[in-house]
């Protein structure tokens, strides 16, 4: 079959039928050539050069047989370069070039034709496959995965095979052209086969060559330990390389700065080790004590940077938000800065951040110390239940070594590096001791200067050392321990927060980890999707996995050719990279409802909306409560029940409906665990709506405790549980009077949005939401005598 198409010129490599592979193509003609077969039938010559460093080859230039192929795909490199993958279908003989622009030929495409005696081609098939078997196995830089290799053995097709054991054989450029210019099917079989054996016998020879090497070898590595066994002998004798060897520690205990007190004990110890035979059990636990005390650092610091201007804008670059811990840093950064050459003992600060997993608390380590040009270093105590690892084994026992401080001391080289204390809330204690009560020392500014690890036996001064220690809970912290710790609580992140992180820090990253830097891009809505949709998490973790998944579906796609330029993701593509929404968004309802009342609630992943659900109906006074609650909410249920039967006339409710109506308090999403007396106005109201049927607002949302008084009690979460409010589309709270200063803690956009009533009594809370005609007949006949509403309250 005769053909007109564009030529790519090959250097250094030649393409044989039946293989895909991809070729990088940066001279200017053949960019051009490339863009004509895109733009016709894909289809292109692939001809390689006599000579690679001929830089514009003419047609003298080129073999004239090459292979016909067609492009799977092109991509433009950032260099300019087009990477092009190539199919090569069949062998072709370039017979005219074309002038133009750039090379474009005519030539014949060769059809194989299969030789007629098939029981030779079937023999030297597989001579052929159990030679590239041994080829592999023994050639030292060819690495072929598993399925690679079983393509090759599973293939029947004898052109085929042999096409592809020359695409992956390490052969020359020269003997790859002989190949494909052999058109005989049986001689190009016998071709690569003698190859092949060409190769086997070199690696062979290369084998029996290095055991030769080898035993060469191991006959001077004999006598290299002859001659070390010659030098210890005469070590032992009296010779001078033991003794230069014990004044070299002299002279290192001379020079690394002990104090006086820790210098007199290592000279003892090294005067001991000189009259030790050397070799020994005890010379040999001497010498390793005496390297520890030489080895970890006594008098050597980094210098400081001082300048909060500097450590603030580090800060900030690193995290978002995290303001008290900043603060934090910055104070002590300060008081550094104004007693720099005083003689003033600044003691380091002992930090612990508290915040549930993904919120940034070990990473903030790494960046205080960047800041203040530290050497960082972390220590984890999850799981750590022996006290040895934290003071060390004393020097009696077998294997015995210093604990982690010292460890960390050692490694980092300085006595004044940041050192983070990873999860010190799952420390556990059994027979072998208590860690956390080992920790008492090392965390007490008064007390750790002269800090004594069991295995050195001497006093090693922490308190230049600045310790910070993580935790997701301070419930398991032991009190004494957390008494010398200074608590920063670090809250989950709010859904704007997290927004602000995944486009700053989070999605830059995930760029350019997955190479899609200028060619994809999501929107503000698409990452509030994937917060509210697809991760229900106080931290970040799994929103970044989210980003990084949407980022990898884009090379994928980008790859595929699905689209070219800059693609930006909106809320409405999410589900194509990330799959179904695994969580459905708070919505709030809006019609008025009877025995029903809109609560928020607070939880380790931010606020919620808490929608309570009261059933009164005839009965005998019983109160049922469901909804997995714990006993704090409960117990809130029967505050509200009480304080509602001591004022019946006052709210119209039925005289006695604590003996003929039985209320039913139920707490929707029943498989999650739900506790807290913040619950307790939301209870009320919905328990008086269900007796005086009176329906409930529900375009406000409530939150506070309420006592037997009805006083309405402060609540915590408030920054949580209003930023909640406002997602879910509720414009309209109800607050505890006593929570009116956390309003600073929330945005001033969040703010302006909001109508807040704070409120002090039940009364107002009842006035507020209660709708002042029954939308039904009550339960039973509620009391003639009634008061104004909340003037019993």
């Amino acid at each position: 079959m005769r053909l007109e198409l564009p030529v790519i010129p090959l250097r250094n490599t030649v393409i044989l039928p039946h293989t895909t592979t991809p070729v990088d193509v940066g001279r200017a003609k053949s960019k051009r050539a490339v863009e004509e077969a895109m733009g016709a039938d894909r289809l292109i010559f692939l001809v390689a050069q006599r000579d690679p460093e001929v830089d514009d080859p003419t047609p003298d230039d080129l073999y004239t047989w090459g292979v016909q192929a067609v492009v799977k795909q092109a991509m433009r490199l950032p260099d300019g370069t087009l990477q092009v993958m190539v199919e090569a279908r069949a062998r072709a003989q370039v017979t005219e070039y074309i002038p133009g622009a750039y090379l474009r030929a005519r030539g014949e495409v060769f059809s194989e034709i299969f030789p007629i005696d098939e029981a030779v081609v079937r023999v030297l098939v597989e001579e052929l496959k159990e030679a590239f078997d041994k080829y592999v196995a023994n050639h030292k830089s060819l690495r072929l995965d598993r399925y690679q290799l079983e393509a090759v053995k599973g293939t029947s097709d004898p052109a085929m095979l042999a096409d592809t054991i020359a695409y992956h054989a390490t052969w020359t450029v020269a003997e790859k052209q002989e190949i494909l210019e052999l058109t005989d099917l049986e001689a190009r079989l016998k071709k690569v086969l003698g190859l092949l054996s060409r190769d086997l016998e070199r690696f062979e020879l290369d084998k029996r060559v290095a055991q030769r090497v080898k035993e060469q070898m191991d006959t001077n590595q004999r006598e290299y330990y002859l001659r070390e066994q010659m030098k210890a002998i005469q070590k032992e004798l009296g010779g001078e390389d033991g003794l230069s060897d014990l004044e070299a520690l002299r002279k290192k205990i001379e020079e690394v700065g002990m104090p006086e007190a820790v210098k007199t004990k290592a000279l003892k110890e090294l005067d001991r080790l000189e009259r030790m035979q050397q070799g020994s059990p005890e010379a040999t636990v001497a010498r390793t004590y005496l390297d520890w005390l030489t080895e970890v650092p006594w008098s050597k610091a980094d210098p400081e940077v001082l300048d909060i201007n500097h450590t603030r804008q580090i800060l900030d670059e690193d995290h978002y938000g995290l303001k008290d811990v900043k603060e934090r840093i910055l104070e002590y950064l300060a008081v550094r800065q104004l007693t720099q050459g005083l003689d003033v003992r600044n003691k380091a600060p002992i930090l612990v951040l508290v915040g549930p997993p993904g919120v940034g608390k070990t990473s903030l380590g790494r960046s205080i110390a960047r800041s203040m040009n530290r050497k960082f270093h972390r220590i984890s105590l999850g799981g750590v239940r022996d006290e040895a690892e934290i003071r060390g084994h004393r020097r009696t026992y077998i294997g015995a070594m210093p604990g982690k401080l010292i460890h960390a001391m050692k490694q980092v080289g300085v006595v004044n590096p940041v050192i983070l204390l990873d999860e010190i809330d799952k420390m556990s204690s059994d027979w072998r001791g208590d860690p956390a009560s080992a920790m008492l020392e090392v965390l007490d500014p008064e007390q750790n200067n002269t800090f004594t690890d069991h295995y050195l036996d001497v006093p090693y001064d922490l308190s230049k050392v600045f310790f910070i220690t993580t935790a997701n809970t301070l419930q398991t912290i032991p009190r004494p321990l957390l008494d010398r710790m200074e608590v920063i609580e670090i809250p989950g992140y709010t859904n704007m927060e997290k927004q602000a992180i995944a486009r700053q820090y989070l999605w830059p990253k995930q760029l350019r980890e997955s190479g899609m830097e200028g060619r994809i891009e999501v929107t503000d809505a698409a990452i509030l999707r994937v917060i509210s949709e697809y991760t229900r998490e106080a931290g970040v973790r799994g929103l970044e996995r989210e980003l990084g998944k949407i980022a990898r579906k884009g090379a994928k796609f980008w790859l595929e050719g699905a689209w070219e330029g800059l693609r930006t993701i909106d809320a409405a593509d999410v589900p194509a990279y990330l799959g179904i929404p695994r969580y459905r968004p708070d919505k709030a309802e809006t019609e008025p409802q009877v025995g029903t009342a809109q609560g928020l609630a607070w939880t380790p992943v931010g606020g919620t909306l808490l929608t309570i659900e009261v059933a009164a109906v005839p009965g005998s006074g019983k109160l049922s409560l469901t909804g997995q609650l714990g006993e704090v909410m409960k117990e809130s249920a029967q505050a509200a029940l009480t304080y509602l039967r001591a004022h019946t006339q006052t709210y119209g409710l039925p005289e006695d409906f604590h003996n003929k109506v039985d209320l039913h308090v139920h707490v929707p999403d029943g498989a999650t665990p739900k506790d807290g007396p913040s619950a307790g106005i939301t209870m009320t109201t919905a328990i008086a709506s269900a007796l005086s049927r009176r329906p409930v607002r529900m375009d406000i949302a409530m939150t506070g405790e309420v006592s037997l008084r009805g006083k309405v009690m402060p609540i915590g979460g408030v920054k949580e549980k209003l930023l909640a409010a406002h997602q879910a589309g509720i414009h309209k709270i109800v607050l505890p009077k006593d929570n009116e200063a956390q309003l600073e803690e929330l945005p001033k956009e969040v703010l302006e949005g909001l109508e807040i009533k704070l409120v002090e009594d039940v009364g107002e809370v009842l006035e507020y939401l209660l709708l002042p005609e029954p939308a039904m007949p009550p339960v039973v006949q509620p009391s003639d005598n009634r008061q104004q509403p909340g003037a019993g309250a």
